[in-house]
């Protein structure tokens, strides 16, 4: 039988590169997404996931669940708390798209770096990262780095002024750390960039590894 699994996306950006990563890594699941993206912008207007946003998030999960799907992928690392709280309201799998690449970072090493375009989505990777952490029985020390205003210049179609001060952030943060994770799946944008020109550490992105995880996952059922 077909597996399936649902998507809950937070914007557009990421959408098309889903697609492609399911279609390369696992091209016989079905794939449903649900964008919504009054979510980003009401945590953003509110510095934080609001009880409305949580309350959406439940609804899509079980919206999900009910159309039959084997797994619910939550794409915005922004919303990923919201999202591990509607995992307790559904009986299929909930994954935080980010959550495999908390887990590499934290077996890479103990000073890990945290790059966000957005303050939302700093404080949930920094503690994905240390709960991870506990869960290995690892002490890190995380340190964080926000590109203010980047994530309007990608908004506003300035991807080369985005990809630029990420960059910077990168290069600044490996000369202190074992390795660098960048929060949000937006930045999956700057890998060509880093491959043509490697930082000195490890630059960890979540969709790929998520992706491969959500497979693993749907493989094993």
């Amino acid at each position: 039988m077909q597996k399936k699994v649902a998507i809950i996306h937070t914007s557009f950006v990421s959408v098309e590169e889903l697609k492609r990563l399911f279609g390369e890594i696992a091209p016989s699941v079905k794939v449903y997404h649900i964008v919504d993206d009054s979510l980003l912008q009401e945590v953003l207007a509110n510095g934080g996931v609001t009880e409305g946003v949580a309350g959406r998030m439940t609804q899509y999960a079980k919206q999900a669940e009910s159309i039959g799907v084997d797994l619910v992928l939550n794409q915005c690392s922004s919303v990923g708390e919201a999202a591990a709280t509607a995992r307790e309201h559904i009986d299929v799998p909930l994954l935080r798209v980010d959550e495999a690449m908390a887990e590499e970072a934290v077996a890479r090493g103990k000073r890990i770096g945290v790059v966000a375009t957005l303050e939302t989505t700093l404080g949930p990777t920094v503690r994905l990262i240390e709960a991870k952490a506990r869960e290995a029985g690892q002490e890190v020390a995380v340190t964080s780095r926000l590109c203010a205003g980047a994530f309007d210049c990608l908004v506003q179609g300035n991807r080369d002024r985005h990809n630029e001060m990420v960059l910077q952030a990168i290069r600044e943060l490996a000369a202190e750390t074992d390795v660098v994770v960048l929060a949000q799946g937006s930045m999956v944008a700057l890998l060509p960039l880093l491959d043509a020109n490697p930082a000195p550490v490890p630059v960890l992105t979540s969709l790929r590894s998520g992706v491969r995880r959500a497979a693993d996952m749907l493989l094993r059922m």
